[in-house]
């Protein structure tokens, strides 16, 4: 990994931004009466936010029809560019109708407040199920990435975006750093490599476990928690905000770690979100990124390493991040301490295997996570959050 003195360059080696400056902003709002206008739902809101912040570097807008298409078939930009994701806008038949290409579009978020300004410039037709099955490998309707696509209108529009309002978060808004800042942050302190973490549960000990390790070798970690919108029974990110903050303030070293929220929603892609995942970091700044086991996973569609066997399909270059691969960490009673298949002699009757799902379980019975799953202060708050009785 080579080192910049401005740190990692941004994906497609420039940091977007595509917040409208106050005169922009006011030449937009003087149209907004005429413009037509499209309402868009939580994830679009959160698209919008990643494309304006810098986030989804190199995009300036929601893809086009042969961005799309490759980035479908092949995990590329139209230009080559690594993107695993499709980040589109779909809109009812009506809707696109209604719409002229070369035209400008009112974008307004669920509660019809203008925020946003579309430089329309194709409308496109796709396919929902050759999506669902090349990017979520299923076409299964359970799937609540599958889900997403098929409930959304069969109509893409395309073109460069403007941000013009911007809430602060309601519950974070200290924690909501944007790509630009995350670098200024990192320059301070001296990092020269950084570590991500992606995570949608709160942290139990085999995340603090791989962290650790990844912490030894790198100079700070980038705890990064995605707050936009993930499945309904994921817990609630402002329940485990907290809970980071706890474990960050009596478990970390504290000029090591930098907490921050990610905007961006949940797709549940599985190996090509990991991707995804990596190449966010990597325009918040960081040069490496942990890929642990059945990273963005749902239920049993992917296998339990293929997050991490992608990353061989391109070029290290390509990517520009460093991935950092763990195998899934589990409580050794023999050693009496975290460990990995890799570290410990144990049998597997000697391993207390902890996941998020299992701790959401617990607490869904009522019980409280013992202290091989999660720091006693984290299950307080979990416990109290969730209303277990201790």
């Amino acid at each position: 990994m080579s080192y910049h003195p401005q740190g990692i360059p941004a994906h497609g080696g420039q940091l977007v931004n595509r917040i409208a400056t106050p005169e922009q902003k006011e030449i937009f709002l003087s149209k907004a009466e005429f413009l037509p206008c499209v309402q868009l739902d939580q994830r679009a809101v959160s698209d919008l936010e990643m494309i304006a912040i810098g986030g989804f570097s190199p995009l300036t807008g929601f893809m086009n029809q042969q961005d799309y298409d490759r980035v479908v078939a092949e995990m590329r930009l139209a230009n080559g560019t690594v993107w695993s994701i499709p980040i589109t806008l779909s809109v009812s038949e009506e809707v696109a109708a209604s719409l002229t290409e070369g035209g400008l579009v009112r974008l307004d978020n669920p509660e019809g407040r203008f925020i946003g300004v579309l430089e329309l410039t194709q409308k496109y037709r796709y396919d929902k199920q050759r999506e669902a099955i090349n990017v979520y490998r299923t076409d299964e309707e359970k799937h609540p990435g599958v889900q997403v696509v098929y409930n959304q209108g069969p109509v893409n529009l395309a073109g460069d975006v403007w941000l013009l309002e911007r809430d602060r978060h309601p519950y974070f808004p200290s924690y909501q750093i944007d790509p630009a800042e995350s670098r200024q942050l990192f320059q301070q302190k001296g990092w020269k490599t950084v570590v991500g973490f992606q995570t949608r549960n709160p942290i139990h000990r085999a995340h603090e476990y791989i962290q650790k390790c990844a912490l030894e070798t790198v100079d700070g970690l980038f705890l990064h928690p995605l707050v936009g919108a993930t499945k309904d029974d994921d817990i609630p990110a402002d329940v485990r905000m907290r809970c980071y903050e706890i474990l960050l303030e009596h478990y970390y070293p504290e000029n090591r770690v930098i907490l921050a929220i990610n905007p961006s929603a949940m797709r549940y892609a599985g190996p090509r979100e990991a991707i995804f995942h990596a190449l966010i970091r990597k325009n918040y700044g960081c040069t490496h990124f942990i890929v642990g086991r059945d990273h963005a996973g749902v239920g049993d569609y992917y296998g339990t390493y293929d997050a991490q066997y992608i990353f061989a399909e391109f070029k290290p270059e390509e990517i520009g991040i460093t991935p950092m691969m763990f195998e899934h960490a589990f409580y050794c009673t023999r050693t009496k301490q975290m460990a990995t298949t890799k570290t410990s002699p144990s049998k597997p009757e000697e391993r207390i295997h902890l996941s998020g799902t299992k701790v959401r379980e617990m607490l869904r019975r009522g019980e409280l996570p013992p202290p091989e799953f999660s720091r006693p202060e984290v299950a307080a708050e979990l416990a109290r959050a969730m209303k277990v009785p201790v």
